[in-house]
Order: C-alpha cells, then sequence, then structure tokens
C-alpha cells in the first residue's frame, strides 16, 4: 500500500483519509473490531507509530474508539458516519470541479461530463 502515498501530504493524514473512506462507504461497520496497530502497520507498510498516529487522531475525531481490553473499534455513531461521509464528497466535488477550471471547462460543460459519465455507468450495468 507504500506505493499509493503521495509525498506532499504527511503519510499520517493519508492513512487516516483511507481509513475514513473504509468506514463510511462501508468496508468497515460500525462496531467492527480494528486489526491491531502493528498489523494495520504492516498492512499499510508504514512504522506502528504512524499508524497508531492516524488511529489517535481518527479516535478523536469519534469516528474510532478504543475499549480498554478489547481493542479498537469502529464507532457506532450513525450521523457521525455521515456528517464524515458528507465531508468527504464535498471534498472530492470541490477537488473536482477546480480541476476542471483549470482546464478551462464551464459549469455547463463539466455538468455534461458528469451525467455522460453516469449514463455511461448506469447503462454499463
Amino acid at each position: 500500500m507504500a506505493k499509493d502515498f503521495s509525498s506532499n501530504v504527511p503519510i499520517y493524514l493519508q492513512i487516516m483519509d483511507h481509513v475514513k473512506l473504509k468506514i463510511t462507504s462501508g468496508a468497515w461497520e460500525p462496531g467492527q473490531r480494528l486489526p491491531s496497530v502493528r498489523d494495520l502497520a504492516v498492512e499499510f507498510s508504514v512504522n506502528p507509530n504512524t499508524m497508531q498516529r492516524a488511529l489517535v487522531e481518527l479516535e478523536r475525531d469519534g469516528l474510532l474508539y478504543t475499549e480498554r481490553t478489547s481493542g479498537r473499534f469502529v464507532s457506532q455513531d450513525q450521523q457521525k458516519i455521515s456528517k464524515v461521509r458528507q465531508e468527504m464528497a464535498e471534498e472530492y466535488t470541490d477537488n473536482y470541479y477546480s480541476a476542471m477550471q483549470k482546464l478551462g471547462f464551464k459549469y455547463e460543460e463539466i455538468l455534461n461530463i458528469v451525467a455522460n459519465k453516469f449514463k455511461k455507468e448506469v447503462g454499463d450495468k
């Protein structure tokens, strides 16, 4: 997984984004126990301290919680998960819109590109 990391953003922030994606997409379900810090560090090909930092930050954000003798778990707060999901969607949309504007596309052109993409995706299924 380390090959996916960008040199422009601290690795722990990139790990946080990846974990948020797993949670908000449902890949990791509310209440699900996470693998150990060491196992996650191996999975992400990072130092355990880097992984621990990312997980602690996600606990501060309320997406994870720790039960003292049982480990770390995904939050069961559906409202919090939904809020983070919405924030991520807005961030992705902002990034896309900004990139398209830099390419010189106007609002209507961007809408057409997105609409055509969805038509292709729905038509393929």
